[in-house]
């Protein structure tokens, strides 16, 4: 053993402390500011727990006011989004998304911030942020210029922008931001609107669709009208101004019923009766028998060969009664009595009245996703796989004609069906891509959790699997929603007092 003289013994401690200090620095610098991908990347592109606890930890720090640690949060932030980036282009799907409502208390500060951590933590790199529901748009109580109420009304709240906020610290973190919005149902305070009675869609039972849906704040508009579309135009923009990374439109439909409702058998059960609706059907006639005919029907909810026979006497320079779609057989020319036309124009009839309610949905999209397209924006249509089917001579009380959206929308149907494995899931999603013309982008929407089935739903991993096989051309997948990830938190989120 050497015996070094007292002064260099403490010179040589000195430098193995600072040797070791510097050491356990560079420990952590790396660990703040460097993950190695390998090291925090699942399966699925999750973050590893102590990726996140890590995170998380800098996130609180950053709260209360230490600079160091918002430098190394902002560090940090980057580095997750690019390892995220690169899971995500070697990983099915290449875009993975998940639906997001955000609520009052998500002012707060650090509160976005932590909401948008958890979901690139679980893999996602893209969110479609709700910003019209229920009657409410997520616009800044001062800067609102619509007919609907601001979500955020909190007293000193005004001028904040939730909307731009979720965008940017989105972003922030390689997560595309969509904004996702109710297309037709305009929710219950339009319907306290006396200047707006004439917009509100209604059926042959004297009904509104409050009446008819299991919450009663489902109000669903005439889509004919042109203060709806004004109304629902003037909105978009504003959201549009924004400069979302898409715009996806739901409810672009008609209400869902329960029962025996859920069938539409007769033209009672049609959202024809609201003045623009009535005025655009009429219209289809192309002569004043099909417009007497079309009329007759409407108010009936039949015709009769009485009816027949009154109509080409109303009108005897006429040959047949017409309207748009309608094309003549040599053998339903005139020669034929009343009584055997009548079955065959009753049924034409009802086919126009479906048709008419269906292009009301077609019109209605259009008009929503024109602004962001024109902007060079993405907009899409999310919409059940099921929403359009006919049974018999009846159809699905939704009227959703999916198959007849345009393949400059993207497709993202609702594939929510349980039977206890992924079968019916895949089906569903099987319909969608037969339907669906070439180039069109279908991104199927899923329910469920991770790691686990819920009641007779497969785990969310099952169901990717499962597509993965039916279709690795999916232009992505996305999960509803993070309320049913995050349960505890979303609770604590919506009925938070504000500070």
């Amino acid at each position: 053993m050497f015996n070094f003289p007292l002064n260099v013994a403490r010179k040589i401690l000195f430098w193995r402390c600072l040797l070791a200090s510097l050491s356990t620095s560079t420990l952590l610098i790396s660990l703040f500011t460097s993950p190695p991908a390998q090291a925090q990347i699942t399966e699925y592109c999750q973050l590893s727990p102590a990726a996140v606890k890590a995170k998380e930890d800098l996130r609180l720090s950053t709260i209360k006011g230490n600079q160091d640690d918002q430098n190394r949060y902002q560090q940090l932030l980057k580095q997750h989004a690019e390892d995220l980036q690169n899971c995500r282009t070697r990983t099915w799907p290449q875009n993975q998304a998940i639906w997001l409502r955000l609520y009052p208390c998500d002012i707060q500060p650090g509160a976005i911030d932590r909401v948008m951590d958890r979901i690139v933590n679980d893999g996602y790199n893209q969110v479609y942020v709700e910003v019209f529901y229920d009657g409410q748009v997520l616009l800044p109580a001062a800067a609102n210029p619509t007919v609907w109420p601001s979500a955020i009304r909190t007293p000193g709240a005004e001028n904040i922008d939730l909307l731009a906020t979720a965008i940017e610290k989105g972003r922030q973190r390689g997560l595309k931001v969509y904004a996702w919005m109710f297309t037709k149902n305009f929710g219950y305070t339009y319907a306290q609107r006396p200047d707006r009675a004439d917009a509100i869609a209604r059926n042959g039972k004297g009904q509104n669709s409050l009446a008819v849906t299991d919450n009663g704040s489902q109000l669903f508009i005439d889509p004919y009208n042109l203060q709806a579309k004004r109304d629902y135009y003037q909105m978009v923009q504003e959201i549009v101004r924004r400069r979302p990374d898409g715009v996806l439109f739901d409810y672009v439909r008609y209400p869902r019923q329960a029962g025996s409702d859920s069938i539409a058998t007769k033209v009672s059960d049609l959202w024809l009766f609201s003045p623009a609706t009535q005025q655009a059907l009429f219209n289809r006639a192309e002569n004043k028998k099909g417009r007497e005919l079309i009329q007759r029907f409407l108010g009936q909810g039949y015709i009769t060969a009485g009816d027949i026979d009154a109509v080409d006497q109303l009108h005897p320079n006429e040959n047949e009664p017409m309207w748009q779609g309608r094309i003549l057989q040599p053998e339903q020319k005139s020669i034929l009595s009343a009584t055997q036309r009548q079955p065959l124009l009753q049924l034409q009839l009802w086919q126009l009245a479906v048709a008419h309610a269906m292009q009301g949905v077609l019109d209605f999209v259009a008009l929503a996703a024109y602004t962001p397209q024109q902007q060079g924006i993405p907009a899409g249509a999310v919409f059940f796989p099921n929403g359009n089917e006919s049974i018999g001579q009846g159809y699905d009380s939704r009227l959703q004609p999916w198959d007849r959206f345009p393949n400059s929308l993207e497709w993202h149907p609702m594939s929510y069906s349980t039977c206890g494995n992924t079968s019916c899931i895949v089906q569903e999603v099987k319909r969608v891509l037969n339907a669906a013309k070439p180039g069109t982008k279908v991104i199927p929407a899923l329910a469920g959790s991770w790691g686990k089935s819920v009641g007779n739903r497969p785990s969310l991993e099952a169901q990717m699997q499962a597509l993965r096989q039916l279709s690795p051309q999916l232009a992505g997948v996305s999960h509803f929603a993070y309320s049913w990830q995050n349960p505890q938190d979303d609770k604590d989120r919506k009925f938070c007092q504000v500070r």
